[in-house]
């Protein structure tokens, strides 16, 4: 017998029961962004409960006792259950490129631009998002936990640390994205408010036409996204 469609609460509520079942890796080999997307369509009866290669059969088995699912293998085409990994950075061949730390989703690597790298192992979930954007191949993952595997090399306090720490990036890079935006409009505006001075053209009087329909239609655009019209 199929199972009774949710109500909005109730998907609500599953939602909520399942992420907090997932180890937060934020890993994405589950086919999602983030663990939250993939406890959302979970919830919603858009993805089976065997793809979490880092929560492993122990997940399996938790997501299937909250959903009422049966209890499946794990899907090797999303991975396979194995210790947990913590990345480490050769310092002596990293070129200070970024491209790990802005990969990372816990803000786990440590570094500037032009200067080396080094990651901060207790908030390293894993991930190895962080290892194919390397351009020349400097990290390299450790495994940490032997033989244990899945939610025997994971716990409950560490899932928690990984999704503050995920959140806690995803609202910096929303800060950060506004106040660029903000300086971009304010450049805009500055260059509204003297267009002459900023045109050199023979025909100055259309050229600052051309440029002020165009300086106006991208602030619109700016503003219309602030407000979310």
């Amino acid at each position: 017998m199929p199972a009774l469609p949710r109500s909005a609460p109730e998907t609500q509520a599953l939602f909520l029961l399942l992420n907090d079942a997932l180890p937060q890796t934020q890993c994405t080999r589950c086919g999602y962004p983030d663990c939250a997307s993939y406890a959302r369509a979970m919830a919603n009866g858009q993805a089976p409960i065997n793809q979490c290669p880092p929560g492993g059969q122990a997940g399996i088995e938790r997501l299937a006792a909250l959903t009422g699912q049966p209890v499946e293998p794990l899907n090797p085409e999303h991975g396979i259950e194995g210790p947990r990994h913590v990345a480490i950075i050769d310092e002596a061949w990293c070129i200070g490129c970024t491209l790990c730390i802005k990969a990372c989703p816990t803000d786990a690597i440590l570094g500037a631009n032009k200067l080396m790298h080094t990651v901060i192992e207790p908030w390293c979930t894993g991930c190895e998002l962080c290892i194919p954007v390397c351009p020349v191949d400097c990290i390299a993952l450790e495994n940490v936990t032997g033989t244990q595997t899945g939610w025997a090399a994971w716990s409950a306090e560490q899932a928690h640390t990984a999704r503050e720490r995920y959140t806690s990036r995803q609202q910096r890079l929303l800060r950060e994205e506004a106040e660029h935006q903000r300086q971009l409009q304010a450049k805009a505006e500055h260059k509204l408010a003297d267009l002459a001075a900023h045109t050199k053209s023979s025909d100055i009087a259309t050229e600052v036409d051309r440029k002020r329909a165009i300086i106006e239609a991208a602030l619109a655009k700016a503003k219309a996204r602030q407000t979310g019209a």
